[in-house]
């Protein structure tokens, strides 16, 4: 999967290693303080702060606000994405391999991302989010369509409820992957389930996906 986004690195260090790694930190620092305070009440002299850097340094590596958030975007949302959808071509073609493929592969994606969920939530899921356009119009769009595909073909087929709406499902899926994580500072302390691991989230995710609540009638 490709974007039109490109991350500006200005400058020419001299010891290349050093400066990528240095660089490498700070957008883990901006990560983390745009998903915790969002990105309007981010300053780059906060992050700059945070990663014990000068401005002239922040100003260095990435030019200016703008380029930051491009880079952000190139180099830590975007792998997480193109992640799932590597594994989902790499999986069988039948419904029940993609929907399991998804499931893990975004847990996967999201758990090994701490910053992951409160930045998805503050910036892309909210109203206004800054990096709505960027990461849903540009990234996520072609993984919606494709799956949304799939359902409406394995429905033709028969091989998947008709009650379900092919819209309605991705939003399942995605409330079953991502909120769970995004909110699991509160559910944790208060069911005192710190137990839960990953694994646990797609287990039950996909239990829920295949089986239901299997009421009897």
């Amino acid at each position: 999967m490709s974007s039109p986004i490109r991350a500006r690195k200005p400058g020419r260090p001299s010891k290349v290693g050093d400066n990528q790694d240095r660089r490498s930190r700070i957008l883990d620092i901006a990560a983390n303080q745009f998903g915790l305070r969002g990105i309007a009440g981010t300053s780059l002299s906060a992050i700059a702060r945070e990663a014990r850097v000068t401005p002239a340094l922040m100003h260095y590596y990435f030019g200016n606000r703008e380029s930051l958030i491009d880079a952000l975007v190139v180099e830590r949302l975007q792998p997480a994405i193109v992640s799932v959808a590597e594994a989902m071509m790499a999986a069988d073609d039948d419904l029940r391999s993609q929907i399991h493929c998804f499931v893990r592969s975004m847990i996967a994606a999201i758990a090994s991302r701490p910053w992951f969920p409160p930045l998805w939530t503050r910036e892309v899921l909210s109203e206004g989010g800054l990096l709505r356009e960027r990461v849903i119009g540009q990234l996520g769009a072609p993984l919606m369509q494709r799956l949304r595909e799939r359902f409406v073909e394995a429905q033709a087929k028969g091989q998947l409820n008709r009650d379900l709406d092919p819209n309605l499902l991705f939003v399942t899926l995605i409330a079953l992957t991502l909120f769970p994580l995004a909110s699991q500072s509160i559910w944790r302390s208060k069911l005192h389930a710190d137990q839960i691991t990953s694994e646990t989230i797609a287990n039950h995710a996909l239990a829920l996906l295949e089986r239901g609540l299997e009421m009897p009638t």
